[in-house]
């Protein structure tokens, strides 16, 4: 079995789980140590349950507690080495550089990361699989790529940004500058984007969609649903979007 979790996906700290047999690995710690705490009890996990750390990029919602983390519980961390030179705290209990055109395996887990755009020095995101299933993880991302595309065909479940509504963007109190990066090619996904990139994948075995990294300001998890819905042409009971406070809980692939 495979399963997933989120600590929690928003603009202030995200992180999540990814399990098969012995080995659990987390992707991103944006919160700081004690809350990242709290988060992985809320999920039955204890810190030191965890093989790994895995880093997306060096945005502070997504890296500011990887370092405590490490050190605290003796975990090692793999990242890029463009995000490794990026992040301020890179004092790690071991470090281990991702090639972003290059599988590896964690144990119990073969990880495959791919390189998107995204403003920062080397981004990344990433495949999961036990030989059987195969979760996709795609957030923090301007557009899609051919390469995306293919790196998400016959997924069994996926985690896909709908950061912002673009009309709620355009009228909302963000300087005319970030809302250009928001918005522009190396920024993040609105819901529209979502919807086209669902258009353009083979879904015949996904048993799992959830909607991630939602703008508190620029988006409603009405319209995420929304989204979703549209491009896989399925019913709101079958969606989950992650939030902020809790995430979401363990999803099961079977």
């Amino acid at each position: 079995m495979l399963r997933f979790a989120s600590l929690g996906s928003g603009s202030k700290g995200n992180g999540a789980l990814i399990e098969s047999g012995k080995t659990r690995l987390l992707l991103d710690c944006g919160f700081s140590l004690s809350e990242t705490e709290r988060r992985l009890h809320r999920l039955g996990c204890s810190p030191q349950s965890l093989t790994a750390i895995l880093v997306t990029h060096e945005h502070g919602d997504h890296a500011a507690g990887v370092g405590r983390l490490s050190r605290r519980y003796n975990i090692p961390v793999w990242l890029t080495v463009g995000t490794c030179h990026a992040m301020r705290d890179v004092k790690f209990a071991e470090t281990r550089y991702i090639n972003v055109h290059q599988a590896l395996e964690i144990q119990d887990l073969q990880v495959t990361p791919f390189p998107v755009p995204h403003d920062a020095r080397e981004p990344c995101q990433f495949v999961f699989s036990n030989g059987n299933h195969k979760l996709g993880i795609l957030t923090d991302v301007g557009s899609h790529t051919p390469l995306i595309l293919q790196m998400l065909q016959r997924l069994d479940a996926l985690m896909l940004e709908c950061n912002y509504d673009a009309t709620l963007l355009a009228g909302s109190a963000y300087p005319p500058s970030l809302k250009a990066r928001v918005a522009g090619r190396y920024g993040h996904l609105d819901n529209k984007q979502s919807t086209h990139l669902l258009g353009q994948l083979d879904l015949s075995q996904l048993q799992h969609l959830v909607g991630m990294h939602l703008s508190e300001n620029n988006n409603l998890p009405s319209y995420a649903y929304q989204a979703l819905c549209e491009g896989v042409g399925c019913d709101k009971s079958w969606i989950q979007v992650a939030n902020q406070a809790d995430g979401i809980d363990w999803l099961e692939i079977r």
